[in-house]
Order: C-alpha cells, then sequence, then structure tokens
C-alpha cells in the first residue's frame, strides 16, 4: 500500500507536465471568458439598434397606439398610396410597414390591417402589434357598451398576487427559475468534469496498454493500487486545473468588462425585467424597487460557499465513481474506438440527471422526483447541487439527505472500485480480443 502514493505522485506530475493540459489550463480562461464577453457584446449591441417601422393609418383609429420606445421607432407616412409607402419603407431600409385602410369602424379595420415586412418579421414585433390593435379594440368595445377612458384605465390596471411564506416572509414570483438555473449551472459543470477527467483516466490506461509498459508496471504494483492511483492521481490535477479556471477566470472577466465597458447586467438580460415585475400599463415604481429588493435579497441569501464546499464534494465522489468505469472500460479494450458500446451507458445517467433532475427540481426541488434522483448515485452528484440553492435545512435539503447522499455515493464507490479492479485486473494483460458484456461478467467471477 505504501506504493500508492508514489503512484498518485507520478500520475499527477505527468498530468500537470503534459503540454496540452498546461496549454488548456491557461488558454480555457481565456476562451471562456472571451465567449461570455462577446455575447455580452453582442447582446448590447442588439439592444443598441433600434427596429424602425412605418406606419400608413389612412383610418381614424389608432393615433397614439404605436408610440416610439427604446426597442423601435414608428415613422408615419401621409396622403402617400399604400405603393409608394412599400417602396419608401424598402428605400429608406426600415424594418417594415404597418398599413392601417380606411374603413367604417374599427373592427373592419383591424381585420383588415397588414404588416408588410420583407423577410419573416420576429414574433415580439409582432406581438406589441398585435397587442396595440387588441388594446383599442377592447377599448372601443366597453366606450359602446358606456364605459369612459378614466374607467377602462382602471379595468386594464395590471394585478400581481401577493406571495408570502406560512412565517409571514414576503416571497416573490420567479426566484425559484433563477435558483434553478444557477443549480443547473453547477450541475452541468459537474457532469462536464466527470466526463472529461473520466476520459482522461480511460485513454492514460489505454495507452499504457497499447505500448506494453503496463506489463513492467504490474510487475512490481498490484493492478488496484495502479488504478486508483491514476483515479487519485487526475483526480487532484483536475482540482488543481478547476482552481485556476475559477480564480484566473474572474480575474479576466472582471478586467474584461472593464476595457470594453460593457453593462454586467447584460450578461444575465433577458426580457429586461425579471419574472413577474413587468406590467404594461400603470407601472408602480415603489412596487418595483420593492421587487428588484426582494429579488437581490433571495439571490444573495443563495449559500454560495456550501455550494462550492459541496460542488468540490460531489464532484470528487461523483468522478470517483465514473472514473472507476472509465478505468475499467480502458483495461478492457486495446483502442478508443472499442469503448464506444461501453461509453453510452455510462453516459447515460449523467444526461438522465441534467435532464430530468432539472424538470423535477425546476417545478418542485423537494418532490418526490427530485430528492430520488439527489439520492440515486449515479445521479445525486448533478441532482444535490441542482437543489442546494434553496439552502440547507428547513425550506431547503434536509440535513438527513444530504447526509445520507453522500454515505450512499461512498458505499457505491467501494462497491463500484471493487467490480472495477476485477475487470481492470484481467483486461489490463488481454491483448487482440474486442470484449463483450458476457466476456466482462466472466471476469468479475475469477478469484
Amino acid at each position: 500500500m505504501n506504493k500508492l502514493p508514489l503512484i498518485i505522485k507520478r500520475e499527477y506530475i505527468a498530468k500537470v507536465r503534459n503540454k496540452s493540459f498546461v496549454v488548456m489550463t491557461f488558454l480555457s480562461p481565456f476562451l471562456m471568458v472571451g465567449m461570455i464577453l462577446l455575447i455580452a457584446y453582442l447582446t448590447q449591441l442588439n439592444d443598441t439598434e433600434k427596429k424602425v417601422i412605418g406606419v400608413l393609418n389612412e383610418s381614424g383609429y389608432f393615433a397614439n397606439e404605436f408610440v416610439t420606445s427604446e426597442a423601435t421607432s414608428y415613422i408615419n407616412f401621409k396622403d402617400i398610396s399604400l405603393a409608394k409607402a412599400k417602396d419608401s419603407t424598402v428605400n429608406l431600409g426600415f424594418y417594415g410597414l404597418i398599413y392601417l385602410p380606411n374603413e367604417s369602424n374599427l373592427e373592419q379595420v383591424a381585420q383588415r390591417a397588414f404588416f408588410y415586412s420583407k423577410d419573416a418579421p420576429s414574433a415580439s414585433v409582432l406581438d406589441k402589434l398585435e397587442s396595440s390593435i387588441t388594446g383599442r379594440l377592447r377599448q372601443e368595445r366597453l366606450r359602446e357598451l358606456g364605459m369612459s377612458p378614466k374607467e377602462y384605465a382602471e379595468m386594464d390596471r395590471g394585478y400581481n398576487i401577493n406571495i408570502e411564506t406560512f412565517d409571514g416572509l414576503q416571497n416573490i414570483k420567479g426566484i425559484n427559475e433563477i435558483k434553478a438555473i444557477i443549480g443547473g449551472a453547477f450541475g452541468y459543470l459537474i457532469m462536464m468534469f466527470i466526463i472529461i477527467y473520466g476520459g482522461f483516466v480511460m485513454r492514460s490506461v489505454i495507452e499504457e496498454k497499447t505500448s506494453r509498459i503496463i506489463e513492467v508496471i504490474i510487475s512490481s504494483v498490484k493492478p488496484f493500487h495502479l488504478m486508483m492511483g491514476k483515479i487519485i492521481g487526475t483526480s487532484l490535477a483536475g482540482i488543481t486545473q478547476f482552481g485556476i479556471w475559477i480564480v484566473s477566470g474572474a480575474i479576466l472577466l472582471f478586467i474584461g468588462l472593464a476595457i470594453f465597458d460593457i453593462d454586467p447586467a447584460s450578461l444575465t438580460k433577458g426580457s429586461g425585467v425579471a419574472p413577474g415585475m413587468a406590467n404594461t400599463t400603470n407601472v408602480d415604481v415603489d412596487a418595483l424597487t420593492q421587487n428588484i429588493q426582494l429579488y437581490a435579497q433571495e439571490i444573495f441569501e443563495i449559500p454560495i460557499f456550501a455550494m462550492l464546499f459541496f460542488f468540490i464534494v460531489y464532484f470528487v465522489l461523483g468522478y470517483l465513481i465514473y472514473s472507476s468505469i472509465y478505468a475499467a472500460i480502458g483495461a478492457a479494450v486495446d483502442n478508443e474506438t472499442d469503448t464506444q458500446q461501453f461509453i453510452f451507458p455510462v453516459i447515460l445517467p449523467l444526461m438522465l440527471a441534467i435532464y430530468v433532475g432539472f424538470f423535477s427540481v425546476f417545478s418542485n426541488p423537494n418532490g418526490p422526483i427530485a430528492v430520488a434522483f439527489s439520492l440515486f448515485p449515479l445521479t445525486s452528484p448533478i441532482v444535490m447541487l441542482m437543489r442546494l440553492p434553496w439552502g440547507i435545512g428547513e425550506g431547503g435539503v434536509p440535513v438527513w439527505q444530504l447526509i445520507t447522499s453522500i454515505a450512499i455515493l461512498i458505499a457505491t464507490f467501494i462497491g463500484i472500485v471493487w467490480v472495477a479492479a476485477k475487470i481492470y485486473r484481467v483486461g489490463i494483460l488481454m491483448y487482440g480480443k474486442k470484449p463483450s458484456y458476457k466476456e466482462l461478467y466472466k471476469w468479475l467471477k475469477y478469484s
């Protein structure tokens, strides 16, 4: 057993001194931060480009419905034909033309209105136009029923239901979605690192096996110690690389945002407002400010440090389980081409954890599906990370579930290592034979 530290040291040094490892360790943060800055810049640039839409209003209606905003400008054409308005729209490079014909009543105007554009218009543009026309139609219909403009404005005022916990704490709509996205990002990182570094272990075993170096090594080292040394050494190299990525990535992102004068809000900008904060009419500024403060408070209450700690715990345990399987696969085959029949069953639980876990956590983080997947050892490293943004303890992940999940992972690791070691011990010296699942089962029965 005293040779295990030497094997771990050898694998770790061999990995961190590898040229491709060194290059990707320091190049990847530049690539990732560059991609983030590019997306933020393009998003910011896209927001500054206004869509200009021509309006040919031959009717006596819709005098104030099409109002210029930050995203869209409206240019009115007067005393020209539809054909000339179309030509002017094309020649001036406008996004499109809204045509409102002269009809006897508003209903007919709406039915015979057209929007002309060079290409198929975006859904957001059509939604705004249709919303304006629908609002005017609703107002006219209610006027005909005897409702005044003041009464209509009061009737059309938006409404958001108040949300509160049983303990009397005010809650907000959409925060669960934000937490699910944050947890999903951590879970996705776990999946990617397991696949990447597990692949490193498998390729390392295949290289040593095909070069016949392994025959010399196992003359003085037990196959089990060799397998564990590779797994732990590569795991430590992965944690080193990940730590460098986090530190250098954060520094580069901060510098990049300052140099290119990019608003950090553009990194997460979607519709421009948080879920549940949009209100098309009579916006209550005080309520909006209060909502923003509540969102900020909820986000700051997410246990980031606990998530980072358990990210390392679940990454290490999940990696140890999957890398043991990868090592067994590497020992069983002679080249990477033969690994394809074994890789998919290994990746399937990870994919299942991402997709099923994300949707179950998104709707109910403490529901039976989310809990089951966060306890099942092949999916728990990902799904449990998705649930942690809701906290640990009351209202979040119960402590017993967290402890049980880690205990099951450790027990599973011991069992899988035992199985993988049996396959590794036989397969490491097998050449020229493409193994099947039946063959692997026979190897497990060798004493």
